[in-house]
C-alpha cells in the first residue's frame, strides 16, 4: 500500500491510490490518432452506474479487447466484433456501451478526416477560472463547460457523452483540477499550473 496521505479518493487500494497519485487530474500525453482519449471516453462511459475502481481493474482487459483503442481499428468493428465483446467476461458486457465505443471511434475518425482534434475541443472547453472543492464530497458533478462539451460532441456524432460523463473526463485529463484542498496533491498541482494553463498534451 502507499504511504499515509489524505487523498480525494483511493486510499486503501494500491491500484486506486496509484491512479489518484500518478494519473487523475494530470495532462494526458496524446498520440496522433488520439487513442488515449478514445480510451478515456470509452471507460468513462462504461463506468456509468458503476464504481471507477471496477473499471480500473478491468482496464488491461479493455485495452486488449478493443485493440488498444486504436480509433481506425475500433471504427471498423462489425457485428461479429460486437458478439465477441459481449462474450468477453473480462470486460463490462453492456451492449449499449460497447456500441457507443464503436460509434465514438467512428466519430473520432470522421473528426480527424475533417482536420479536427478531440484534444483541441477539450481544450476549448477549459474554464477560465475553476475553484477546486474544499473536500472531495463537495466537488461538482457537471458544469457549464461540461454541458457545452457534451452538446458539441453529440453534434459531431459522439454518444454516451452526457455532461456528467464529460465532467468526469475533464477531471481525469486535467482540463479541470479537482484535487480537493485537503488532498496532498492540491498544493503540488497549484504549483505546477500556477501562471500557465496545462493543456491535454
Amino acid at each position: 500500500m502507499g504511504t499515509a496521505r489524505t487523498r480525494c479518493f483511493g486510499t486503501g487500494d494500491e491500484l486506486y491510490e496509484r491512479y489518484h497519485d500518478e494519473e487523475w487530474g494530470r495532462p494526458l500525453e496524446v498520440s496522433a490518432d488520439e487513442r488515449e482519449l478514445l480510451e478515456r471516453l470509452a471507460l468513462e462511459g462504461f463506468q456509468s452506474g458503476l464504481s471507477w475502481l471496477t473499471v480500473l481493474r478491468k482496464r488491461p482487459a479493455f485495452r486488449e479487447a478493443f485493440d488498444g483503442f486504436a480509433p481506425d481499428v475500433v471504427a471498423a468493428y462489425d457485428e461479429q466484433h460486437v458478439r465477441r465483446l459481449l462474450g468477453d467476461a473480462r470486460i463490462i458486457r453492456n451492449e449499449l456501451k460497447i456500441r457507443a465505443t464503436i460509434r465514438n471511434a467512428q466519430a473520432l475518425v470522421a473528426l480527424h478526416e475533417a482536420g479536427g482534434r478531440l484534444e483541441s475541443i477539450l481544450e476549448e472547453h477549459r474554464p477560465d477560472e475553476h475553484l477546486a472543492p474544499v473536500t472531495a464530497g463537495e466537488g461538482l458533478s457537471q458544469s457549464e463547460e461540461s454541458r457545452a462539451l457534451a452538446k458539441r460532441l453529440k453534434a459531431l456524432g459522439f454518444t454516451f457523452v452526457g455532461p456528467v460523463t464529460m465532467y468526469a473526463l475533464m477531471q481525469a485529463v486535467g482540463i479541470v483540477d479537482d484535487h480537493a484542498a485537503d488532498c496532498w496533491l492540491h498544493d503540488a498541482h497549484r504549483r505546477r499550473t500556477d501562471g500557465s494553463r496545462s493543456p491535454v498534451r
